[in-house]
């Protein structure tokens, strides 16, 4: 156990480094941190206006909580843009470098390369979710009503489930192929389906709507950034979690099964 726990710190450190040397990731941060603060600033001074706008009629407004709401609900569509890009190359480009076969034959088991791979580039989307997190509470912490801190909590939890979500999906998809164009491609295509099934569902009517509902990604995320704490919600992250990592362990086996 103290082995395979070594492992997976070994391969963490080394992918984590591998993020933080690359010029490509000081791009995709920079562009993350542009688009999420523009966001977030955005629909603070919407609310604002709203707020002063409804005044006269004796309405008041929540200001920190709906500008939460919003920025939460604005976040899918970044981290959808952001995460696949992410992950694109974590197998992907062990296939192209040619060094896929030695990781596939190594005494360190697949499950312990696939979870230090996902924790390595989870790790380096909470680098990027700090600052901006840092930036919120900032912003809103002398608010009028005061910000409700549940809110706050339970759907950052949200978006950090979500993320470890698509990047554990992401992870199989890049074991796929040694392109990372194509396993970008292919993670958005996958993550879309997903995240709107619910869609499908309600075109097909009941029992769909109740299935498809269950295992939509932004429904449950949606669930989430409204402050409401639903196990099932955490049930689901943690279920395409696992699948995610299940996946990628079987693909490998199967990479190395063909090499023999």
């Amino acid at each position: 156990m103290i082995l395979i726990f070594n492992n997976i710190v070994a391969i963490y450190r080394k992918e984590l480094q591998g993020y933080f040397k690359s010029p490509f990731t000081y791009v995709i941060a920079g562009v993350f941190w542009f688009l999420a603060c523009g966001l977030f600033a955005r629909g603070v001074q919407f609310w604002i206006l709203r707020a002063q706008e409804l005044e006269p009629f004796g309405q008041s407004v929540d200001v920190p909580q709906e500008v939460l709401k919003d920025f939460l609900s604005g976040m899918w569509l970044l981290a959808l843009l952001i995460l696949p890009s992410l992950s694109m190359g974590l197998y992907a480009e062990e296939r192209r470098q040619r060094t896929l076969e030695l990781l596939a034959t190594s005494p360190i088991t697949n499950w312990a390369v696939a979870l230090g791979k996902l924790m390595a580039v989870w790790t380096f989307f909470l680098s990027l979710m700090l600052p901006v997190a840092v930036f919120e509470v900032l912003v809103l912490i002398n608010a009028d009503p005061p910000l409700d801190k549940s809110v706050f909590g339970v759907g950052h939890l949200g978006l950090l489930l979500m993320a470890a979500a698509i990047l554990s999906l992401g992870l199989f998809v890049s074991s796929l192929t040694d392109s990372s164009i194509l396993a970008i491609v292919l993670t958005y295509a996958l993550i879309l389906i997903l995240s709107l099934l619910f869609l499908l569902g309600e075109s097909w009517g009941e029992p769909w709507i109740s299935i498809f509902d269950q295992l939509s990604l932004i429904k449950h995320y949606v669930t989430l950034t409204q402050g409401v704490f639903d196990s099932s919600s955490l049930v689901l992250f943690a279920s395409y979690i696992v699948l995610g990592l299940f996946l990628t362990a079987q693909s490998i086996d199967l990479f190395r099964f063909q090499r023999h």
